[in-house]
Protein backbone atom coordinates (compact mmCIF):
# COMPACT_ATOMS: atom_id res chain seq x y z
CA UNK A 1 0.00 0.00 0.00
CA UNK A 2 0.87 3.61 -1.32
CA UNK A 3 2.45 5.50 1.72
CA UNK A 4 0.47 8.99 2.91
CA UNK A 5 1.74 11.96 1.80
CA UNK A 6 2.62 14.27 4.66
CA UNK A 7 -0.60 16.27 4.39
CA UNK A 8 -2.57 13.20 5.27
CA UNK A 9 -0.17 12.15 7.90
CA UNK A 10 -0.88 15.31 9.77
CA UNK A 11 -4.53 14.68 9.42
CA UNK A 12 -3.99 11.24 10.84
CA UNK A 13 -1.73 12.50 13.67
CA UNK A 14 -4.54 15.11 14.38
CA UNK A 15 -7.25 12.20 14.69
CA UNK A 16 -4.85 10.06 16.42
CA UNK A 17 -4.48 12.51 18.94
CA UNK A 18 -7.83 13.50 19.55
CA UNK A 19 -8.08 9.60 20.22
CA UNK A 20 -5.58 9.66 22.59
CA UNK A 21 -7.04 12.47 24.77
CA UNK A 22 -10.60 10.82 25.46
CA UNK A 23 -8.51 7.05 26.81
CA UNK A 24 -10.08 6.03 29.67
CA UNK A 25 -7.88 6.69 32.31
CA UNK A 26 -6.81 3.22 33.29
CA UNK A 27 -6.21 1.94 30.13
CA UNK A 28 -4.30 5.13 29.58
CA UNK A 29 -1.94 3.83 32.53
CA UNK A 30 -1.25 0.63 31.84
CA UNK A 31 -0.70 1.26 27.85
CA UNK A 32 1.86 3.77 29.46
CA UNK A 33 3.08 1.47 32.20
CA UNK A 34 3.74 -0.91 29.01
CA UNK A 35 5.43 2.07 27.04
CA UNK A 36 7.96 2.49 29.43
CA UNK A 37 9.06 -1.05 29.78
CA UNK A 38 9.38 -1.28 25.81
CA UNK A 39 11.58 1.39 25.94
CA UNK A 40 13.59 0.28 29.01
CA UNK A 41 13.90 -3.28 26.80
CA UNK A 42 15.45 -0.99 24.08
CA UNK A 43 17.96 0.41 27.23
CA UNK A 44 18.92 -2.68 28.19
CA UNK A 45 19.56 -4.21 24.85
CA UNK A 46 21.81 -1.26 23.88
CA UNK A 47 23.85 -1.67 27.14
CA UNK A 48 24.26 -5.63 26.42
CA UNK A 49 25.55 -5.31 23.08
CA UNK A 50 28.04 -2.61 23.24
CA UNK A 51 29.84 -4.04 26.22
CA UNK A 52 33.68 -4.20 25.53
CA UNK A 53 32.09 -3.38 21.82
CA UNK A 54 33.87 0.33 21.65
CA UNK A 55 37.55 -1.49 22.64
CA UNK A 56 37.28 -3.62 19.26
CA UNK A 57 35.57 -1.43 16.74
CA UNK A 58 35.81 2.18 18.35
CA UNK A 59 33.01 4.05 20.23
CA UNK A 60 31.36 5.81 17.39
CA UNK A 61 30.72 2.27 15.49
CA UNK A 62 29.73 1.12 19.22
CA UNK A 63 27.40 3.63 19.45
CA UNK A 64 25.98 3.21 15.79
CA UNK A 65 25.02 -0.85 16.77
CA UNK A 66 23.33 0.42 20.38
CA UNK A 67 21.37 3.20 18.92
CA UNK A 68 20.33 0.37 15.97
CA UNK A 69 18.73 -1.91 18.42
CA UNK A 70 17.74 0.45 21.29
CA UNK A 71 14.78 1.26 18.56
CA UNK A 72 13.45 -2.04 19.05
CA UNK A 73 11.48 0.04 21.84
CA UNK A 74 9.57 2.24 20.16
CA UNK A 75 9.32 -0.41 17.45
CA UNK A 76 7.35 -2.09 20.37
CA UNK A 77 5.13 1.09 21.28
CA UNK A 78 3.97 1.91 17.75
CA UNK A 79 3.33 -1.99 16.38
CA UNK A 80 2.31 -2.91 19.39
CA UNK A 81 0.11 -0.37 20.74
CA UNK A 82 1.14 1.77 23.89
CA UNK A 83 1.45 5.43 25.30
CA UNK A 84 4.83 6.96 25.61
CA UNK A 85 5.27 10.67 26.76
CA UNK A 86 7.73 11.43 23.86
CA UNK A 87 5.60 10.50 21.27
CA UNK A 88 2.49 11.93 22.77
CA UNK A 89 3.92 15.42 22.36
CA UNK A 90 2.49 15.22 19.02
CA UNK A 91 -1.26 15.61 20.32
CA UNK A 92 -0.44 19.53 20.44
CA UNK A 93 -1.13 19.02 16.87
CA UNK A 94 -4.38 18.06 17.45
CA UNK A 95 -4.80 20.96 20.22
CA UNK A 96 -3.22 23.58 17.81
CA UNK A 97 -5.92 22.45 15.29
CA UNK A 98 -8.71 22.73 17.70
CA UNK A 99 -9.78 18.92 17.20
CA UNK A 100 -8.35 18.24 20.98
CA UNK A 101 -8.54 20.47 23.89
CA UNK A 102 -5.44 21.46 25.57
CA UNK A 103 -6.50 19.72 29.14
CA UNK A 104 -6.93 16.45 27.40
CA UNK A 105 -3.55 16.76 26.23
CA UNK A 106 -2.36 17.75 29.77
CA UNK A 107 -4.00 14.44 31.00
CA UNK A 108 -2.81 12.81 29.14
CA UNK A 109 0.59 13.86 29.30
CA UNK A 110 0.34 13.56 33.55
CA UNK A 111 -1.07 10.06 33.00
CA UNK A 112 1.50 8.44 30.54
CA UNK A 113 4.14 10.22 31.99
CA UNK A 114 3.77 8.80 35.72
CA UNK A 115 3.09 5.05 34.07
CA UNK A 116 6.33 5.62 31.62
CA UNK A 117 8.20 6.22 34.97
CA UNK A 118 6.48 2.84 36.45
CA UNK A 119 7.08 0.43 33.64
CA UNK A 120 10.63 1.86 33.40
CA UNK A 121 11.40 1.60 37.00
CA UNK A 122 9.79 -2.09 37.32
CA UNK A 123 11.83 -3.42 34.55
CA UNK A 124 15.02 -2.49 35.89
CA UNK A 125 14.56 -3.94 38.84
CA UNK A 126 13.19 -7.13 37.22
CA UNK A 127 16.48 -7.10 35.02
CA UNK A 128 18.71 -6.10 38.29
CA UNK A 129 17.20 -8.90 39.93
CA UNK A 130 18.11 -11.23 36.99
CA UNK A 131 21.56 -10.26 36.02
CA UNK A 132 23.21 -7.82 39.04
CA UNK A 133 21.78 -8.27 42.49
CA UNK A 134 23.17 -11.89 43.46
CA UNK A 135 26.01 -11.85 41.91
CA UNK A 136 29.00 -10.06 40.40
CA UNK A 137 27.56 -6.82 37.91
CA UNK A 138 31.04 -7.90 36.03
CA UNK A 139 31.08 -5.81 32.68
CA UNK A 140 27.67 -4.71 31.71
CA UNK A 141 27.58 -3.71 35.19
CA UNK A 142 30.27 -1.53 35.05
CA UNK A 143 28.93 0.06 31.76
CA UNK A 144 25.36 0.37 32.49
CA UNK A 145 26.78 2.34 36.14
CA UNK A 146 28.73 4.77 33.62
CA UNK A 147 26.40 5.41 31.41
CA UNK A 148 23.91 6.08 34.34
CA UNK A 149 26.74 8.54 35.74
CA UNK A 150 27.62 10.36 32.82
CA UNK A 151 23.68 11.10 32.15
CA UNK A 152 23.58 12.97 35.77
CA UNK A 153 27.19 14.81 35.45
CA UNK A 154 25.61 17.07 32.48
CA UNK A 155 24.73 20.70 32.65
CA UNK A 156 21.42 21.63 32.67
CA UNK A 157 21.60 23.79 29.40
CA UNK A 158 23.39 20.33 28.02
CA UNK A 159 20.44 18.32 29.07
CA UNK A 160 17.94 20.54 27.54
CA UNK A 161 19.54 20.93 24.06
CA UNK A 162 19.99 16.80 23.95
CA UNK A 163 16.86 16.95 24.94
CA UNK A 164 15.61 18.79 22.22
CA UNK A 165 17.69 17.24 19.64
CA UNK A 166 16.28 13.73 20.51
CA UNK A 167 12.65 14.24 21.08
CA UNK A 168 12.95 15.90 17.14
CA UNK A 169 13.86 12.88 15.53
CA UNK A 170 11.64 10.44 18.30
CA UNK A 171 8.36 12.51 16.91
CA UNK A 172 9.81 12.57 13.19
CA UNK A 173 9.97 8.17 13.72
CA UNK A 174 6.49 8.24 14.91
CA UNK A 175 5.55 10.93 12.14
CA UNK A 176 7.24 8.45 9.25
CA UNK A 177 5.48 5.28 11.24
CA UNK A 178 2.06 6.79 10.34
CA UNK A 179 2.35 7.49 7.15
CA UNK A 180 2.57 3.48 6.64
CA UNK A 181 -0.20 1.31 6.96
CA UNK A 182 1.98 -1.72 7.03
CA UNK A 183 4.07 -3.50 10.23
CA UNK A 184 7.53 -3.30 8.02
CA UNK A 185 6.75 0.37 6.86
CA UNK A 186 6.09 1.14 10.41
CA UNK A 187 9.42 -0.97 11.55
CA UNK A 188 11.91 1.30 8.87
CA UNK A 189 10.07 3.99 10.05
CA UNK A 190 11.11 3.67 14.02
CA UNK A 191 14.74 2.48 12.82
CA UNK A 192 16.13 5.32 11.31
CA UNK A 193 15.42 7.97 13.93
CA UNK A 194 15.77 6.34 16.71
CA UNK A 195 19.21 4.73 15.38
CA UNK A 196 20.47 8.00 14.56
CA UNK A 197 19.32 9.83 18.07
CA UNK A 198 21.18 7.49 20.40
CA UNK A 199 23.89 7.15 17.86
CA UNK A 200 24.53 10.95 18.15
CA UNK A 201 24.05 10.77 22.10
CA UNK A 202 20.88 12.67 22.76
CA UNK A 203 18.90 12.34 26.08
CA UNK A 204 15.67 10.88 25.82
CA UNK A 205 13.35 11.45 29.35
CA UNK A 206 11.79 8.17 29.39
CA UNK A 207 14.64 5.95 28.35
CA UNK A 208 16.53 7.90 31.23
CA UNK A 209 14.02 6.70 33.68
CA UNK A 210 15.60 2.78 33.17
CA UNK A 211 19.40 3.95 32.54
CA UNK A 212 19.80 6.14 35.52
CA UNK A 213 17.29 4.00 38.06
CA UNK A 214 19.53 1.26 37.01
CA UNK A 215 23.23 2.42 37.47
CA UNK A 216 21.50 3.56 41.40
CA UNK A 217 20.25 0.16 42.09
CA UNK A 218 24.29 -1.41 40.89
CA UNK A 219 25.75 1.43 42.97
CA UNK A 220 23.67 1.18 45.98
CA UNK A 221 22.41 -2.85 46.33
CA UNK A 222 25.66 -4.08 43.75
CA UNK A 223 28.09 -2.64 45.60
CA UNK A 224 29.63 -1.32 42.34
CA UNK A 225 32.16 1.47 43.59
CA UNK A 226 33.21 4.56 40.60
CA UNK A 227 29.77 6.72 40.21
CA UNK A 228 29.88 10.59 41.38
CA UNK A 229 28.31 12.39 44.19
CA UNK A 230 25.51 13.34 41.68
CA UNK A 231 24.32 9.20 40.96
CA UNK A 232 21.36 9.34 43.37
CA UNK A 233 17.26 10.19 43.16
CA UNK A 234 18.19 13.48 43.48
CA UNK A 235 20.86 14.00 41.09
CA UNK A 236 18.42 11.49 38.85
CA UNK A 237 15.00 13.74 38.98
CA UNK A 238 16.95 17.49 39.13
CA UNK A 239 19.88 16.78 36.81
CA UNK A 240 18.49 15.19 34.43
CA UNK A 241 15.11 14.48 34.05
CA UNK A 242 13.86 17.68 34.21
CA UNK A 243 16.06 19.31 32.04
CA UNK A 244 15.36 16.36 29.57
CA UNK A 245 11.82 16.58 29.49
CA UNK A 246 11.89 20.57 28.78
CA UNK A 247 13.70 19.42 25.94
CA UNK A 248 11.94 16.82 24.78
CA UNK A 249 8.56 18.58 25.33
CA UNK A 250 10.50 21.56 22.89
CA UNK A 251 11.81 19.41 20.28
CA UNK A 252 8.74 17.69 20.00
CA UNK A 253 6.05 20.11 20.24
CA UNK A 254 7.17 22.85 18.76
CA UNK A 255 9.70 21.58 15.85
CA UNK A 256 7.88 18.69 14.62
CA UNK A 257 3.54 19.15 16.08
CA UNK A 258 3.55 23.08 15.26
CA UNK A 259 5.65 23.42 12.54
CA UNK A 260 3.79 20.49 10.87
CA UNK A 261 0.67 21.79 11.77
CA UNK A 262 1.39 25.56 10.61
CA UNK A 263 2.57 23.59 6.91
CA UNK A 264 -0.26 21.35 6.34
CA UNK A 265 -3.64 21.99 8.56
CA UNK A 266 -3.14 25.32 9.63
CA UNK A 267 -6.33 27.48 7.95
CA UNK A 268 -7.68 24.00 6.72
CA UNK A 269 -11.64 23.39 7.48
CA UNK A 270 -12.25 19.88 8.97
Amino acid sequence: MCAQSPPEIAQTICDVGCKKTKLQLGKMFILAVLAGAYIGFGAQLSTAVKVGLADVVGTGFANLVGGAVFSVGLMLVVVGGAELFTGNNLISLACCHGKAAWSGLLKNWIVVYAGNFVGSVVLALIVFGGFYAFRDPGAMGTLALNIANAKVNLSFAEAVFRGIACNWLVCLAVWLAASSKDTIGKIFSCFFPIMAFVAMGFEHSIANMYFIPMGIFIQDFAGVAGAGANLNWMGFLGINLLPVTIGNVIGGVFFVAVLYWYAYLQGKKE
